[in-house]
């Protein structure tokens, strides 16, 4: 075998990135696909193109495991991206090593499993929208404010202000959007709660149970919901711990940090790296696998 010699530090950089995460293809036994940064319209590209080109190479390989970091962003590319790595996988297992909030939330809910330890977080799922002024806000900080000044009005203590405000700083077909792209990321979460993390809930933990598909929906819609509940969460970034969901979602969270395989290591030594190449490359996000490196944005 020949070996390749490096040019530069860059080529050095991504040849160790490619030696790491061979290593936790090896620990996994999967195909591993990285992705850190917004959830951006052409994100859904960068990774149809990743996953299209890894597939060539390893065409029988049945499981991929993603490791996400993201602030979050738009929920479009986020169910584009599920369909495409469920095209091409049979499983698919998400890794967070840091974060992933609000659309990197939803997009880890797709996970047949998902991998944390203590210092891992998700967030609340607060749809990010594009507003008339060509601003990014939230959709549901949105919502909260309309909701809360329409139970003012009703209660009859709105101020003159606040009436003012609730005519000419509210878009009635902002309010539609905003709230038709609540229930979509509820919807999406529901739905693949369902079909992927709650297929093998066989039984009750407690009385063991047969579990039916309604118990699944349900148990998915009230987890979807607590993520859409600003007044629990109270910020868009606030940061929900692999303990958090585990006793108030219920949900089951894998430790990365006491995986037999010895994975932690290996999960925190390769996400280290890439951080700081990206840095280096002057990019806030990155798509990379075996043979690829894309930065973005």
């Amino acid at each position: 075998m020949v070996s390749v010699i490096p040019q530069n530090a860059n080529e050095l950089i991504e040849q160790q990135l490619e030696e790491r995460a061979k290593a936790l293809e090896n620990a996994f036994s999967a195909d591993v696909l990285t992705f850190n940064g917004a959830m951006l319209f052409q994100v859904d590209d960068l990774i149809r193109n990743t996953v299209e080109n890894v597939r060539r190479g390893s065409p029988n390989t049945k499981r991929l495991v993603v490791l996400l970091t993201s602030l979050g962003g738009y929920i479009e590319p986020v169910h584009r991206i599920v369909d495409v790595l469920r095209h091409h996988y049979d499983y698919v297992d998400f890794v967070v090593p840091n974060y992933a909030y609000s659309a990197g939330t939803l997009l880890a809910m797709s996970g047949d499993a998902i991998y944390m330890n203590y210092y891992s977080r998700l967030g609340p799922i607060d749809p990010q929208i594009e507003g008339s002024n060509g601003r990014v806000v939230s959709a549901l900080g949105y919502l909260e404010q309309w909701n809360r000044l329409l139970k003012k009005a009703n209660d009859g203590t709105l101020t003159t202000i606040e009436a003012e405000l609730m005519i000419d700083g509210f878009d009635q077909a902002e309010l539609y959007q905003f709230e038709q792209q609540r229930e979509l990321s509820i919807a999406l979460l529901q739905e693949w709660l369902v079909k992927y993390k709650f297929k093998d809930w066989l039984r009750t933990e407690g009385r063991g149970i047969p579990v039916t598909n309604t118990m699944r929906k349900r148990r998915a819609r009230s987890i979807a919901s607590m993520l859409n509940n600003t007044e629990k969460w109270h910020t868009h970034g606030y940061g929900i711990s692999m303990e958090v969901l585990r006793r108030d979602l219920n949900l089951k969270i894998d430790d990365f940090d006491q995986d037999s395989r010895k994975v932690g290591d290996l999960i925190k030594d390769y996400h280290n790296l890439l951080s700081d190449y990206m840095v280096r490359r002057g990019s806030s996000g990155a798509v990379h696998a075996k043979g690829t490196y894309l930065p973005y944005a």
